[in-house]
């Protein structure tokens, strides 16, 4: 099984997110973080730049993070938000989980 993890944002930091990594960052930081736990085969990060929106998927993200002021880096998983402004990797492991994926530690047993 492979998902791919969404993080949606741009250069600029949000307002209220200015002491927080940026979307990219944490793009860079949810690919370290969620290979080690669960395999770099089974998790594919993307990240978006929502102010340059490549494919009509992240056309209608970009309008929704515009239209509903939502914060960023958006973390979107299955078309879920999972994470908005400072994603929490617990909330992002548990969303993982329930679709099926295994820590690499548990998928053995």
């Amino acid at each position: 099984m492979s998902v791919e993890v969404k993080v949606y944002g741009t250069e600029q930091l949000c307002a209220s997110c200015v002491n927080l990594p940026s979307a990219k960052e944490t793009a860079e930081w949810l690919q370290a973080a969620l290979s080690r736990k669960y395999g770099s085969e089974h998790i594919r990060i993307i990240y978006s730049d929502f102010q340059q929106p490549q494919t009509e998927e992240e056309r209608s993200w970009a309008t929704r993070i515009i239209e509903e002021d939502l914060w960023y880096p958006l973390v979107v998983i299955s078309g879920e938000i999972v994470g908005e402004g400072n994603p929490k990797l617990k909330d992002i492991c548990a969303k993982l989980e329930q679709m099926g994926l295994a820590p690499m530690e548990q998928a053995g047993k």
